[in-house]
Order: structure tokens, then C-alpha cells, then sequence
């Protein structure tokens, strides 16, 4: 069967082996139940949740400084960019994305009967977030604009002044601009939201990327009051109101964020140097420093598809990257540093490996 409108790299995700190395992965190493004290207690059935747990919703609000009707939540980061996509999009509107980008912030507009044009982020200009570009490509149908910070792919997180400016241009179309912020906690840096420049911003994020807490699917959207209603209303078609034991479970993990947060940005920066001397000391590699996030996406030199690398890594060394196509961008290879160090390191000396090898012939 073939399908249309799909996300081949969220596929290509599940589908693959599992590597004994993966540096495929994004998010920050899993917790256990012991690494979040009170999570038996609040395990129940019970519950409302009609438009969202009150006291998840509360925690949200109060933690990123917005009020309480500004936030939805949703089954992850990705559940909350689909819902947005779906409460904004009509079928023929455009919606412009980054280049490099993530897959399914592609897909979903295009599953919804929307159209995809994109804007570019280089290598040459370190992936910074041109609003000249944006301007260039808007479209009189463009109804929305997708960027994340730190950027998926490279890790780099986007100037403020440039998505202010961003923000401007929308407004000149009467589009919005959607700003997936998953990375964003992990970054070590104090950021505002991005939904603190004006009504024209819409921000998604999750505990699963900075937080460890993958397994919990939780996520949320910060907006406008009036977008928020049309997005609780999306969601009424989409999946009702979601799991109240993920809700409940996750006013407890904001309980102990700043915890759990010191843990991840802990796992980070020492993870972080490893990567850097190891991408120092390859010559086949050259790559833009992330600011923050949990990934980096170096280029091969001289070599215009990594699929092959990938493919004869994994098999081979049993060592999981991704490859560069899933982004757009072909000639490079994403890897992920947010686990155990030691299997970082193991990880490292097999991509090591196969890069002597020549593995790409």
C-alpha cells in the first residue's frame, strides 16, 4: 500500500533494528519511577480533564508565565503541532517550513490538505534564522510559519530579534507563526517562550525531549486565548481529552522540573564535550556547534548521500545515526548525545571506525 501523505522518518524511526549504540535517538535519557517521587501516589483513573487537567494546566501556565487560557494540552510536542495545524489549516492554504526541517512538521499539513513551501536555514550562515528568506517565500495563502528553537536538525537556537521580526511579517499576511520549542529547557539557558512576543506566536513543547519522560506523551500549547479555543476545539475531534493518568502524572513531574531539568542539563554538558572533541579530531566531518538541544548534524565532506553510511553502520557496527535525507538535507547525518556517556563513547568509536572505512562506498 502507498500511502500519500506520510512522515518517513518517523517510520524509518520504528521500523529500523535497535542498535546496541544509538545515537539516533533525541531525547534526554529516560527516567525511571524512582526519579520521580509521588508518581505511584498519583496514579488514578480519576479525574477531570475535559479542556485539559486544571492542575497540569496551572503548572504550565505558572511555569512559562503565561495565564491559564493561553494553555492546551496535547499527546506530546508532535500531538500539539498536528492540533494547531489542525485548528488553523484549511484545505489549499500554505504553510511555510524550515529547510532543513523535521518530517512530520512537513507531513501533518499535507495529511490536512494544506500545501508545503519552505524557507532555508544554511550551513554556510550556521543555520541562522533569516526573516529575508521567510519574506521571499511567503505566499498570499500562507496561513502559517513553522520553526523550531533549538532548530531540528542542527541545534541551534533562533535569535530573538529575528523572530520578532518574523512575527511582523506574519501579521502582514494574517498568518501565525508556530514555534516548536521541545529542546528549548534542555538548552541551559533562561528563554522566554516565544509566545511572550505577541498574539501572532504559538508555542509547542513537551516533557519528553529535555525531561526524560518520553513515556508519558505530554505536551502542550501556549497562545492566545482565542487560538487556544480553537484549538481545544480541534482537539474535541482528534482524541477528546487525552489520558488523565498523563496528566496527573505530569503535575507531578513539574513538581520536581527543576530536578529533573538539572538532571538532563547534567547528562549535557558532559556529554557535550565528548561529542565536540569527537567531531574535532574527524576531518571527513564539519559541523555548526549546537547552542543547545540534544543533537548534532554534521556534514560528510564529499558525500552527497549518507544513506548508505547509516545503513552499513547500523548493520555493520551496530551503531544507530540518522541520515540526513529524513531532513532534507542528504549529505548529512544526525546524532543524538542525550544518554548514557558510556554508550555515547562506544557509540563514537564505531562511527569512528566506519568513517575510516570509508563506509558510504
Amino acid at each position: 500500500m502507498t500511502l500519500r501523505y506520510h512522515a518517513a522518518y518517523m517510520h524509518w524511526a520504528k521500523a529500523r533494528p535497535a542498535a546496541s549504540f544509538d545515537l539516533g535517538i533525541s531525547n534526554v535519557l529516560g527516567c525511571s519511577i524512582d526519579d520521580l517521587p509521588g508518581a505511584a501516589e498519583a496514579l488514578s483513573f480519576a479525574g477531570r480533564n475535559d479542556n485539559g487537567y486544571e492542575p497540569l494546566l496551572e503548572a504550565i501556565a505558572t511555569r512559562y508565565g503565561v495565564d491559564i487560557s493561553q494553555v492546551t494540552t496535547a499527546q506530546g510536542a508532535s500531538g500539539a503541532n498536528f492540533l494547531v495545524y489542525a485548528a488553523l489549516l484549511a484545505p489549499g492554504d500554505d504553510v511555510l517550513v524550515e529547510r532543513p526541517g523535521y518530517d512530520p512538521l512537513l507531513a501533518a499539513p499535507r495529511l490536512l490538505g494544506a500545501n508545503v513551501t519552505q524557507f532555508d536555514r544554511t550551513f554556510d550562515d550556521k543555520y541562522a534564522l533569516d526573516p529575508g528568506r521567510v519574506k521571499a517565500a511567503l505566499t498570499p495563502k500562507t496561513r502559517l510559519i513553522v520553526v523550531t528553537t533549538p532548530h531540528n536538525p542542527s541545534g541551534v537556537i533562533a535569535d530573538a530579534d529575528a523572530l520578532r521580526e518574523i512575527g511582523r511579517i506574519a501579521e502582514t499576511n494574517d498568518a501565525h507563526v508556530l514555534v516548536d520549542e521541545v529542546y528549548l529547557d534542555s538548552a541551559g539557558r533562561d528563554i522566554r517562550p516565544a509566545v511572550h512576543f505577541g498574539d501572532r506566536f504559538i508555542v509547542t513543547s513537551s516533557l519528553t525531549k529535555s525531561y526524560g519522560l518520553a513515556g508519558l506523551r505530554s505536551g502542550w500549547i501556549l497562545s492566545s486565548p482565542e487560538i487556544a479555543e480553537r484549538i481545544r476545539r480541534a482537539r474535541d475531534v482528534v482524541d477528546g481529552s487525552g489520558s488523565i493518568i498523563t496528566e496527573r502524572l505530569s503535575v507531578v513531574a513539574f513538581t520536581h522540573l527543576d530536578t529533573l531539568l538539572a538532571r538532563a542539563r547534567a547528562i549535557l554538558t558532559r556529554n557535550g564535550p565528548v561529542v565536540e572533541r569527537f567531531l574535532e579530531s574527524r576531518n571527513e566531518l564539519e559541523s555548526v556547534a549546537p547552542d543547545g538541544g540534544t543533537v548534532v548534524f554534521p556534514r560528510l565532506r564529499d558525500v552527497p548521500d549518507t544513506r548508505t553510511f547509516a545503513e552499513r553502520l547500523l548493520k555493520e557496527r551496530q551503531t544507530a545515526v540518522v541520515p540526513g535525507h529524513f531532513f532534507q538535507a542528504p549529505s548529512h547525518i544526525r546524532m543524538g548525545f542525550s544518554g548514557e556517556t558510556a554508550a555515547l563513547e562506544a557509540g563514537l568509536e564505531q562511527v569512528a571506525a566506519a568513517l575510516d572505512a570509508r563506509a558510504w562506498r
